[in-house]
């Protein structure tokens, strides 16, 4: 079973020694060379890497790999073998699906993503809206309805959840892998076509509707796919994190 799993980073990071792991440098085009495989070589999008983040890994994976189960993972964030919320991060790296976890895994599902993240008050369009500009939100749907309006249920139904699969992260068997990287970036690309980065402010200078897109065709084609635990690699400051989901929900930033 030939499975390739990349790690998307922009900076050397301690990586996992497994060799079903490769790191890829994202964004590459134009930065010093730190050491990885980078996005930048052939059929590439590596300079559009400011608002496309990981994506423009996901996409030279899709136009440039080809083995029987495709993916990509975050330097700081990693399929895991679900643990105490509060292990230590060395635990954690232990806790890494190694190959012959992934070599298991695979031969009972072509389709892995992230355990639910569930939002509990809110639907996915409310969490959406809260947080940022609603412009790609708003374009992205007329997109969709007047571009592949089967599509649309799958939206409706995606957005009035309280839940969804988050942080960009799967593996798939190739098939499926190009199939739903073919409908997401003729979506993106269309919405880019529309939508001016740069006259939103800094820290929004980049494409967030992309991360709801998995459950659209996930919902739209009913493909059966397997949850499988994600873990964040640093320390996070929760009571920041809920000062400003709360902060949201009341001004509607």
């Amino acid at each position: 079973m030939d499975i390739k799993i990349f790690v998307a980073t922009h900076k050397n990071y301690w990586m996992p020694e497994d060799d079903i792991y490769t790191p890829i440098h994202v964004g590459r085009k134009g930065k010093k060379d730190i050491g990885y495989i980078g996005d930048d070589t052939a059929d590439n999008i590596s300079d559009r890497n400011d608002g496309y983040c990981e994506l423009t890994g996901f996409y030279w994976i899709w136009k440039n790999v080809k083995a029987d189960y495709l993916g990509l993972v975050h330097y700081r964030r990693y399929f895991t073998h679900k643990g105490l919320f509060c292990r230590s991060i060395d635990k954690k790296r232990r806790d890494i699906l190694s190959r012959k976890d992934w070599e298991s895994l695979l031969k009972y599902t072509d389709i892995v993503v992230a355990d639910k993240r569930k939002y509990r008050i809110e639907t996915n369009e409310e969490h959406y809206l809260h947080a940022h500009p609603r412009e790609q939100f708003d374009v992205c749907k007329a997109i969709i309805q007047e571009q592949c309006p089967e599509y649309m249920n799958g939206w409706n139904v995606m957005m009035n959840r309280t839940w969804a699969h988050m942080f960009n992260m799967f593996v798939m068997k190739k098939e499926y892998y190009d199939e739903f990287c073919q409908w997401w970036f003729d979506v993106m690309f269309e919405v880019e076509k529309k939508v001016d980065l740069e006259k939103y402010a800094k820290e929004e200078q980049r494409w967030f509707i992309d991360e709801l897109l998995l459950d659209v065709w996930l919902e739209t084609k009913k493909y059966k796919y397997k949850e499988i635990n994600v873990d964040f690699f640093e320390n996070q400051n929760w009571l920041k994190k809920l000062f400003y989901f709360f902060k949201r929900k009341i001004t509607k930033i």
